[in-house]
Order: structure tokens, then sequence, then C-alpha cells
């Protein structure tokens, strides 16, 4: 069956001008063009923009999402089932935030009582996942899964006071940093606050610590651009400092 941009785009739920804009830039090109000037959509282009959705709805920027449709090794089913996994998970997440909601609503009309865990037991699940989505792979290979899954069960376990206070030292980490990088001196009073600061926030969440590890983390915020960018989103050339205090504060660079 062939649709023409009207016809898909209310098939789809999407607008004629989103249709267009894909044209554009080259994502979802129409099949032909008929005699009339108008875009003819066929099979293909619908299952197209059926993956292109699914991506839109995790999440994907459309550049990313063009870089993955439109390469040769790109197969649909495939595509299917990791969106499948995807949302299923996303699906977990949202049921477990509804069952926080519906149990907060009953607590405020009395009918059952929560305790302040039981409030943010969502919201860290789903910095858990998060993590492990970003960083997992990474983080398990280098540490291994039993250093990993102690973290996750630290957070998991956290009061509520525990994660205001770790939130709190979190921003200090950030401030205290963005000050002693001014500085330009990783082994200064201010550049050393930091790193130490840095430990007490790691502190909330491994299970034991060790002046190896954390040196060894603080170079994978210079060698894994994920980490690098976080730190360098204001300053660049923040991770580097930030490795270099830490090295020192660890004694493993004099």
């Amino acid at each position: 069956m062939e649709y023409t941009v009207q016809k898909l785009a209310r098939l789809a739920g999407v607008s004629t001008r989103t249709l267009r804009y894909y044209d554009e830039i080259e994502i979802l090109k129409p099949a032909r063009i008929n005699s009339s000037g108008y875009r003819i959509y066929g099979q293909e282009e619908v299952d197209r923009l059926q993956q292109i959705l699914f991506y839109r709805e995790l999440g994907v920027s459309l550049e990313s999402i063009k870089n993955i449709v439109t390469s040769p090794s790109f197969e649909g089913a495939i595509a299917l089932k990791e969106h499948r996994e995807k949302l299923l998970e996303k699906r977990q997440q949202l049921d477990l935030l509804i069952a926080n909601v519906e149990k907060t609503i009953a607590l405020t009309e009395g009918r059952i009582h929560m305790s302040d865990k039981e409030k943010f037991e969502g919201f860290k699940k789903k910095m858990v996942e998060d993590n492990e989505k970003k960083y997992g792979k990474e983080i398990r290979e280098k540490y291994g899964n039993d250093i990993v899954d102690k973290s996750n069960a630290k957070l998991m376990n956290m009061t509520q006071e525990q994660n205001e206070e770790v939130t709190n030292l979190a921003n200090e980490v950030q401030e205290t940093l963005a000050k002693a990088f001014a500085t330009g001196d990783p082994a200064g009073e201010l550049a050393q606050k930091a790193a130490d600061l840095h430990k007490q926030w790691l502190c909330f969440y491994w299970s034991k610590y060790s002046k190896e590890a954390h040196a060894g983390l603080a170079q994978m915020y210079v060698d894994d651009e994920r980490f690098t960018a976080y730190y360098d989103k204001e300053q660049p050339g923040t991770a580097e400092f930030l490795r270099d205090a830490i090295l020192i504060y660890t004694g493993m660079k004099q």
C-alpha cells in the first residue's frame, strides 16, 4: 500500500511538517514523487518511519538515528528486538514509579504507612539502571561484578538523610573543583580539598575505599569521553585537572 504525506502523517500520528523535514535531512525519503509532485511512501518507508519513531521514543537524537537506520549493517528485525528490550526496561521503571506514587497517595489518605526508604526506592532504582546503561560495562570490567553489585546495593539502602547528604556533597565537589581549577594548581589547597570531598562522595557508594581504585577512577574520567564531557561541560580541562589532583591526593603522582 502507498501513502501520501498527509495519509502517512495521519497513520503514524505525526505532522506532515515532520515527514517533510525527515525528507530534507535524508533520514526518510519518499519512495517516489508522482506526476503531480506529491511524495509517495511505500511499505519500506512505513517500516523505517516506525523504527525512527521507536528510537525517538527512547530519546535518541535524529543524527544518531540517521546513522543507525542508513547503515548498511542495519537489520530491522534485530532493531525491533532491541527496541522491545529497552521498552520493557522503561515499562518496568514506570511501573515502579507508578507504584511509588500510588503508595504515596495512600499514605496521604491515611490508608497505609510508608517508610522514608520506600518513598525514594523508585528514584534510586532509576539511578542504578541509568548508571548501568551508561557506564556498567566499563565499570564492571575495571572493578568486577562483586564490587559494582555491592555499590548498587549500598545506594539502594541509602536513607533519605544520606541521599540528601551525598547530593549536597556532590554539589560541594563541583563548586570546590571550579574554584580550584581557576588556580591552575592541582597540588594546591583548594584542589586537594576537592579531591578529599570527592573521596567522601565515593564512600557513600563504595563498600570499600582504596587509593588505587580512587586513582583508577580519576584516570577513567580522562580516558572515557562520557566522563570527560560531564566534568568539562562548564570548563574544558576540568576532568584532567581533577585526575591530577586525585593522583596527588592518593600519592600516585608526586
